[in-house]
């Protein structure tokens, strides 16, 4: 059985940081392409960061290129989500989720992040 458990969100202060993790466990890590999503009350889910497979590409969505960076760690079986500099408008439920060829697709449960003075 595929699982994806998200944790480190919380309340932090603009201009902060937090570190998301992502454990993943039932499947085979190092095949799949992680990714991170977001999504904001009335709004619809954004993509936020993915990282491939073996090759480690990696790409970023603009709003949250040079604050964000995501790395796994292949002998953890863990995707993170490094996030500095923190804007109110990154205040959202955080999603992980994993793929492979566009046929499996797994997901976490999310965590909250919430951005606010």
């Amino acid at each position: 059985q595929v699982q994806l458990v998200e944790s480190g969100g919380g309340l932090v202060q603009p201009g902060g940081s937090l570190r998301l993790s992502c454990a993943a466990s039932g499947l085979t890590f190092s095949s799949y392409v992680m990714r991170w999503y977001r999504q904001a009350p009335g709004k619809e889910r954004e993509l936020v960061a993915r990282i491939g497979p073996t090759d480690g590409y990696i790409s970023y969505a603009d709003s949250v290129k040079g604050r964000f960076t995501i790395s796994e760690d292949n002998a953890k079986t863990t995707v993170y989500l490094q996030m500095n500099r923190l804007k109110p408008e990154d205040t959202a439920v955080y999603y992980c989720d994993a793929v492979l060829a566009s046929i499996y697709e797994y997901w976490g449960q999310g965590t909250q992040v919430t951005v606010s003075s």
